[in-house]
């Protein structure tokens, strides 16, 4: 006070803090008038320096910059709050690591032992119960906030891409990942409550012994929880792993999505065109999920995918396995490379996969197309039919399609290398017309795809 006080006139102009300028204040206006000629600038500069505002914390005042964002909460109204944001493609691979049940627990156990009692508590009896309260809401802790970041970090469904949303309906099941998420959180909540409910009992306790059996029934009501409902983290666990193994689809590279009958030779030619290894063997349903492969023409880099074969049946009887065939040409911007096999060895006779490839030509009718007709080694002379099928209604369209396949279809043999220049430059010639549509920013309706080799089954 004496000091703010015997300040000369130039130093005033060095006072700096909003509380030097009101102890210079409070002085300045109790002396003389001489004084209170150096006042104005300093009173300017001090109405400068109160401009942050300090809310409330603990009884005591924090600059407003060093206040999180989740500690302010501004209240908007319904209407000026942004709508949710969809997730573009790639979400799985943003999934956090989910730790085991077991390993969860344990490590909460064994951090929550560490724990001591507060420093200073001479009573025997304070101190036991002090202990075991901080020990139970440690563990409580450490078992909850894990579960509470896989529920933030986990997308919420409704707000994946059209194309993930349908791969996780596929692969999981209808509700399942919202199934487990529920669950979860069900535990999240019990192992909360329970934690801080004998926390609670163990801070009431009258003497050491007391506080020592609050503490085991504590943890032996968490333990038991986890018993009962942990399974939830390691159904998560797994939904992470199936979900993370997911091809990742670039929907700015051309796609080139190979669709046909189950067995035509599609996983094939995957490896004839790309750097995807699918598995190959002589038996339907050979595809599980979506295969990945890429193809590189001219320095640009392509997207090939192997789909699951496709049968004669409507939507609604199809399984998932056809279904995801579906999804990609649907939900992602493609190319069609439709393999034909005339031999009927795949198990689908021709006049079947001519209705299944009438049906898919319609639906996406605007997509760019190549048809191929495998296997054609078999074709030469008189080929053996494996498929039996009904002659008698065949029109002129499917006896055309029976002996040539459609209209300027390709002839390909993966046993002789029939065809395959023809192919690879008819495919180079359409994942180049698609880059020039992505390049020009028109809407795409189809994206040639060369795919990592990668199984979401």
């Amino acid at each position: 006070m004496k000091l703010a006080s015997s300040l000369v006139p130039h130093q005033w102009r060095l006072l700096t803090s909003p509380q030097d300028c009101l102890q210079a204040f409070i002085f300045s206006t109790a002396n003389t008038t001489k004084s209170r000629t150096f006042w104005s600038p300093t009173l300017r500069q001090c109405r400068n320096l109160q401009t942050a505002v300090s809310p409330i914390v603990s009884s005591s005042y924090l600059p407003t910059s060093y206040i999180t964002q989740k500690q302010i909460e501004i209240p908007t109204s319904p209407e000026k709050q942004a709508p949710p944001v969809q997730e573009g493609l790639g979400a799985f691979q943003k999934l956090p690591m989910v730790m085991p049940s077991i390993d969860l627990y344990c490590s909460a156990l064994r951090k929550s032992k560490r724990v001591q009692p507060t420093k200073g508590i001479a009573n025997i009896a304070k101190r036991e119960r002090n202990r075991g309260a901080k020990q139970l809401d440690a563990f409580m802790k450490e078992l909850a906030l894990p579960l509470k970041g896989y529920m933030e970090n986990f997308p919420r469904k409704r707000l994946l891409h059209p194309y993930e949303r349908s791969l996780i309906e596929l692969t999981l099941g209808e509700g399942k990942y919202e199934e487990v998420l529920g669950k979860v959180d069900f535990l999240r909540k019990k192992v909360l409550s329970v934690g801080k409910e004998h926390a609670s009992l163990c801070a009431k306790a009258l003497s050491k012994k007391e506080a020592e059996e609050r503490l085991s029934e504590g943890v032996e009501k968490l333990e038991l929880v986890f018993q009962q409902q942990g399974r939830a983290v390691d159904d998560l666990l797994s939904i992470a792993k199936v979900l993370r193994a997911m091809p990742v689809v670039d929907l700015e590279m051309p796609t080139l999505c190979l669709v046909g009958a189950p067995n035509v030779g599609k996983s094939s030619l995957v490896r004839i065109l790309s750097t995807g290894k699918p598995e190959i063997c002589n038996y339907p349903f050979t595809t599980r999920g979506i295969l990945m492969g890429h193809i590189v023409l001219n320095y640009q880099r392509f997207q090939v995918t192997d789909t699951p074969g496709l049968l004669r049946r409507c939507d609604e009887d199809r399984n998932n396995l056809e279904k995801l065939t579906l999804a990609v040409l649907t939900h992602l911007p493609t190319a069609v490379l439709y393999v034909h096999d005339l031999t009927g060895e795949c198990g689908t006779s021709p006049s079947d996969q001519f209705r299944i490839y009438k049906e898919m030509k319609e639906r996406f009718k605007d997509y760019l197309w190549i048809d191929a007709v495998s296997k054609c080694d078999l074709l030469g002379g008189s080929p053996v039919i494996y498929a039996k099928e009904d002659r008698s209604s065949d029109d002129a369209e499917i006896i055309k399609y029976r002996e040539t396949g459609p209209d300027e279809s390709i002839h390909v043999s993966v046993k002789t290398e029939q065809g395959l220049s023809e192919l690879k430059s008819k495919v180079k010639e359409v994942l180049s017309n698609e880059m020039e549509k992505i390049k020009s920013g028109d809407k795409v309706d189809q994206s040639g795809e060369e795919v990592d080799q990668s199984v979401g089954s």
